[in-house]
């Protein structure tokens, strides 16, 4: 990577650096679309009386994985990034393994709450390699490749989780985790140079660790992503938690669900590769502040349309996957712009800046997302609601940030 970025050598080292992240962030990914499928077979089994308590299934692995974010960045600003993104995947690994035993949902949930706490390794400290190596709009840019490739998981996950139930039931779900995480394990260790040499850590004291969170705390910019990042997150996660639900019961599309899934990942895909293209032409604050604002004139015509029920019957799902397609389309083009925004001013603290931002809008995201789901009414009148207001208060918080 300390080839010129203009070599054809930097050029293919650039693509294989894109390739890994992208499977790196594609164990998140495949942890929650994969799992969607078995929720209904979760509630039969484990929770008969409640069956919309299966949603916790995916929102404690997002709980554990916002806890575990909290401690995975400053480790490795102490120790390097490559042994705490293997540490992460090893603990990961282990936790889907017990999951496979689960025989209440109660020590399922524990389980997926540990997997979710190796899963922030991952996650987290992944960001601030890519900080390590690029800044601005070029680390936007570099972030827009890897959610290209990364969009194609939640695509698949729903239908390669459905194939798995077929075939080994919804606990061979759990040995697909450990396969994917051995495959991103090896890959990183194999092929990817320490991009935090020695001389660069940070040693892991009670003083340093907070003399870096007060830094990344007491930064504006950084508290105004993060609370955009939080908002983002939680529409999109109430979206995920609901899906089953919603084309199930409330579409009649459960048999198909995998493949409507599928086509909306991918369409809301064409999010990633419009940032790619133009973040570095237009900026990303721009971006960021349009896709809001498309959001909030989406999500308010859905609203009115569903609230007043003017849909007639042949137009309630078509207008419910149009909208589901711009909340996603939304998330291809600001995450890794807010990311980058982020973390511009915060390189020589990336991985504490990365785990506290991931931290904050991972855990704030839980707390805007579960009482959603479980507000589920056998409409789409929650989500479209929490997604008009979540997106509507990060519009309005926008105006306060700089471009950088």
């Amino acid at each position: 990577m300390s080839e010129p970025l203009g070599t054809p050598k930097a050029r293919q080292s650039q693509v294989e650096f894109i390739a890994m992240l992208a499977i790196i962030f594609a164990v998140i990914a495949f942890s929650i679309d994969s799992m969607l499928p078995a929720l209904p077979e979760i509630a039969r089994l484990l929770s008969p009386d409640n069956v919309n308590r299966a949603q916790l299934v995916l929102t404690v692995f997002v709980g554990g994985m916002g806890l575990g974010v909290f401690v995975a960045g400053p480790l490795s600003d102490a120790y390097g990034r490559k042994p705490i993104i293997t540490l992460g995947f090893a603990i990961y690994a282990l936790a889907a393994i017990a999951a496979v035993f689960a025989n209440s949902l109660e020590m399922l949930l524990i389980a997926r709450f540990v997997q979710g706490l190796g899963a922030a390794g991952p996650r987290i400290v992944s960001q601030a390699l890519v900080r390590d190596l690029y800044e601005g709009r070029e680390m936007a840019r570099i972030t827009s490749f890897v959610m290209m490739i990364f969009i194609l998981v939640p695509a698949i996950a729903p239908s390669l989780g459905a194939v798995l139930i077929h075939f080994v039931g919804w606990r061979g779900v759990f040995g697909a985790f450990v396969l994917l995480a051995l495959i991103g394990s090896v890959w990183l260790n194999l092929r990817q140079a320490e991009t935090l040499p020695p001389e660069r850590r940070r040693p892991m004291n009670l003083t340093n660790l907070m003399a870096s969170a007060r830094e990344v705390l007491g930064n504006r910019q950084v508290q105004l992503v993060t609370v955009v990042m939080t908002l983002g997150f939680g529409q999109m996660f109430a979206l995920l938690s609901s899906a089953q639900q919603l084309f199930s019961e409330t579409y009649h599309k459960g048999a198909e669900f995998p493949f409507w899934f599928a086509a909306m990942a991918l369409l809301s895909g064409i999010g990633t590769v419009f940032n790619a293209r133009y973040v570095v032409r237009l900026g990303m604050r721009r971006i960021v502040v349009g896709a809001y604002a498309m959001q909030v004139v989406v999500s308010s015509v859905m609203a009115v349309l569903v609230l007043a029920d003017l849909l007639p019957e042949p137009l309630r799902f078509p207008a419910f996957f149009i909208w589901a397609v711009s909340v996603f389309f939304m998330a291809g083009v600001t995450f890794g712009n807010l990311n980058a925004m982020a973390l511009q001013q915060m390189g020589h603290v990336a991985g504490m800046a990365a785990s506290v931002i991931a931290a904050v809008s991972t855990i704030g995201a839980v707390l805007i997302a579960a009482p959603v789901g479980l507000l589920y009414d056998g409409s789409a009148r929650p989500v479209i609601i929490a997604t008009l207001i979540c997106s509507g208060l990060a519009l309005w918080l926008m105006r306060s940030i700089n471009e950088v």
